[in-house]
């Protein structure tokens, strides 16, 4: 009881949000703290996850990857985080909170997305539409997704002209949340939401990966999460081709790909 106490305090000081808890099992869930640009992936991974482990449970905690660690690194009781940029698992790594190395699991990708203007046919022109007055990234301080987006409109010679109109939203799906409901013109997000179910009526542009650093994503084992029962076996689904198929569902690309590009 004390411990769910905990989690719900983390969650409300720190603007995260839990997911479903998956089916009963007499032992505690597997926690995992997630990046909010996999909140749609994932719960349908752990979906099919649990028709294969049909005892096993599953607690979602969606943020952006810079609180998540923030909060491992003050005693968070995740067990696995999934981050939307490898190095902050490589951070948990550098303060010995992990159990192992950090382990890459997809690419991820930029996307215009607004509710109203042609995107996809304006491309980059839709932020200097004069029409344009609220642009959504989100916080590049903790957000990869905002940091790239950032890179991009930097490398673009845009970031200087367009700052005044920038909003920044506490993790990606929040500016893609901003976007969705009207309250800014356009929102820079994941490609993993732009094809979840609530966006996906809607066509995006992709951004040149060019314009920024890729966006390796990365999961590491804490040391709490490294004796949970479930552990072996949810590693080997995620990293199965079952889980694999998913995340290309989403836009994300595979691991594989960026290492056949490096070769």
């Amino acid at each position: 009881m004390r411990m769910m106490l905990w989690v719900v305090r983390v969650l409300l000081c720190f603007g995260l949000t839990a997911g479903t808890v998956y089916p009963a099992h007499a032992d505690r869930p597997l926690q995992l703290a997630v990046a909010s640009d996999l909140r749609f992936a994932m719960q349908d991974m752990i979906r099919a996850y649990n028709d294969k482990y049909p005892n096993y449970r599953v607690q979602l905690i969606f943020g952006s990857s810079g609180k998540l660690t923030t909060q491992i690194q003050h005693g968070a009781p995740y067990d696995i985080l999934f981050a939307a940029d490898i190095a902050f698992p490589e951070r948990l790594v550098s303060a010995g909170l992990a159990a192992g190395d950090p382990e890459p699991y997809a690419l991820g990708r930029l996307v215009l997305w607004s509710r109203h203007l042609p995107v996809e046919s304006l491309g980059i022109e839709t932020l200097e539409q004069p029409r344009v007055r609220r642009i959504a990234i989100a916080q590049p301080q903790h957000a990869p997704y905002g940091m790239r987006a950032q890179q991009a409109l930097e490398k673009l010679g845009l970031w200087d002209t367009l700052s005044h109109k920038i909003v920044y939203a506490e993790n990606i799906a929040q500016a893609a949340q901003m976007a969705q409901s009207g309250a800014v013109d356009v929102a820079i997000i994941a490609q993993a939401l732009a094809r979840s179910s609530g966006m996906q009526h809607r066509n995006y542009y992709l951004l040149d990966e060019a314009l920024h650093e890729p966006l390796v994503q990365g999961f590491v084992v804490t040391i709490r999460g490294n004796t949970h029962p479930q552990l072996n076996d949810f590693l080997k689904f995620i990293q199965s081709s079952d889980a694999a198929v998913i995340k290309q569902r989403y836009g994300f690309g595979l691991i594989s790909t960026l290492e056949a590009r490096n070769d």
